[in-house]
């Protein structure tokens, strides 16, 4: 059985977060304070009442979550394709999952 780049990515992702101990996005619960490690898979600058945030997409395998810097236009080295492991509290708004202002850790580029 042959798998799709995407199911590839997938099962990485998620063998990757459990050698390193970090929680699955369909586990995590709103309130709790997370340590998620995914590939960014899109990013956008919103103005927000004149105050700019940064948003990523940031996808584990299992699921996506909402990334927002606020006050921030961009960080050097989040890209879209870029992996790295952001902790904070996760929040839900609108059903969607969300963590604001995370400590983050930009993991190696592939070679």
């Amino acid at each position: 059985m042959t798998r799709s780049r995407a199911q590839q990515e997938a099962h990485e992702l998620q063998r990757e977060n459990a050698d390193r101990a970090c929680g699955r996005i369909c586990d995590c619960a709103p309130g709790a304070t997370v340590t998620i490690a995914g590939t960014v898979r899109s990013m956008s600058l919103r103005p927000r009442n004149e105050a700019p945030s940064l948003e990523i997409d940031l996808y584990d395998g299992t699921g996506s979550v909402r990334v927002v810097w606020l006050g921030r236009r961009r960080i050097l080295g989040i890209s879209p394709g870029r992996r790295l492991v952001v902790t904070g509290r996760l929040n839900q708004v609108a059903g969607e999952p969300i963590v604001y202002n995370p400590r983050y850790e930009l993991k190696p580029l592939a070679a």
